[in-house]
């Protein structure tokens, strides 16, 4: 696994050479209308890339 510098951050590089964390994130929020992207970094390392997405519901679709 390789390390690269980005703005003071190091970003892990996968074993596919993708682009990395970057790449990630990038593909976390790919689509993403409502929710979060949460990248989680240890020792200066992005080491895990959190998506939760939200369903907005429309009025007719909600229970009573």
């Amino acid at each position: 696994m390789n390390d690269t510098e980005h703005g003071g951050l190091r970003l892990q590089e996968d074993d596919a050479g993708a682009d990395g964390a970057l790449g990630r994130i990038e593909a976390a929020l790919r689509g993403l209308r409502f929710g979060t992207v949460t990248a989680v970094v240890q020792n200066g390392v992005v080491v895990q890339v959190e998506r939760t997405e939200k369903v907005r519901l429309q009025q007719n679709q909600r229970l009573c």
